[in-house]
């Protein structure tokens, strides 16, 4: 397979598209504990998952918050927000590896299709091969 990277990246990137992601979020989060979820709202300094259609579950979320952005400001990014932007950062530097090493593949395809019948020049030329 020469372009495997590259086949790979790009299959990866389609298919981690915001709503599969959106969706795998919201699974994760409601199968987080409470614990759990007050210390990545600590450590991520957001609170709630999404402000999605169904707000009540996350103005019950927001009032038990403990982030330090909402201690200063009471204006907070949602958890769910900031764990995309960093998923969608990820998607994009491993694109650029799995670019980076299809090339090489494609280069060295064509090195090798290059260079892979060439005579060895201090051979004797009388010898079969």
């Amino acid at each position: 397979m020469v372009c495997g990277g590259f086949t790979c990246s790009k299959n990866a990137l389609c298919a981690l598209n915001v709503v599969y992601m959106e969706h795998f979020l919201n699974n994760t989060w409601i199968h987080l504990g409470n614990v759990t979820r007050k210390e990545m709202e600590k450590n991520l300094n957001c609170c709630g998952l999404l402000n999605t259609t169904d707000s009540k579950d996350f103005k019950a979320e927001f009032s038990s918050c403990e982030a330090e952005c909402k201690m200063k400001h009471s204006q907070c990014e949602t958890c769910g927000d900031k764990m995309l932007n960093h998923a969608g950062e990820a998607l994009k530097i491993l694109g650029g590896v799995g670019l980076f090493f299809s090339f090489t593949e494609i280069l060295g395809v064509w090195l090798a299709f290059r260079y892979r019948n060439q005579k060895d020049p201090r051979a004797n030329p009388s010898a079969f091969l």
